[in-house]
């Protein structure tokens, strides 16, 4: 039987006081489809090696992940902000893309438009132009109607939730898509 398609978790979990749990339950749902889930690297076994040396490895480790997985699945839900996801994430979303490989999103209320959710947050204001503007940073807001940013919105399936994203990979990946039960 050929193994199973892997997928690389991409996300701000690992930073997470329960990551442990959140990534054994993404294992467990890619396994119920039939894939295997990736988790970040913690950079390997110690190797007396601290800060720079250690941050090398994650990122040395992190991107062979992403180089050996089928696809990659991505939390992009804001991460230490209102608006924004991890800027860790959106690199790995962006080496993935440039790779080839197929990228599922997920992040709360993915209809809602970029502006709609700097608006939410921020106040802001119309000029005579039509330019939209975020008054609290002094710039405009891209005013596209997409879900997030356009370079990820236009590169990467959306959707509402872990189940979801993970559901349209299995499908892309050829694997049977039953319906999980969110939770």
């Amino acid at each position: 039987m050929p193994a199973s398609p892997t997928v690389y978790l991409a996300g701000p979990d690992v930073f997470r006081p329960d990551a442990e749990a959140c990534y054994a339950r993404m294992e467990r749902l890619c396994a119920a489809l039939g894939l295997t889930g990736l988790r970040p690297s913690d950079g390997g076994p110690p190797a007396g090696a601290g800060g720079a040396a250690l941050a090398q490895r994650i990122y040395e480790g992190n991107v062979a992940l992403i180089r050996r997985c089928d696809a990659v699945v991505a939390n992009l839900q804001p991460h230490r902000g209102l608006v924004e996801p991890d800027s860790g994430t959106v690199f790995e979303v962006g080496v993935a893309v440039a790779l080839g490989k197929p990228v599922a999103g997920y992040l709360p209320r993915p209809e809602l438009s970029y502006a709609e959710r700097v608006r939410h947050h921020f106040p802001t204001r119309t000029d005579a132009g039509g330019t939209e503007w975020d008054d609290t940073h002094g710039l405009w807001i891209e005013g596209f109607g997409e879900p997030m940013n356009l370079m990820l919105s236009r590169s990467t399936r959306l959707f509402g939730s872990f189940e979801q994203a993970i559901g349209h990979l299995a499908t892309v990946l050829g694997r049977a898509a039953a319906p999980l039960a969110a939770g």
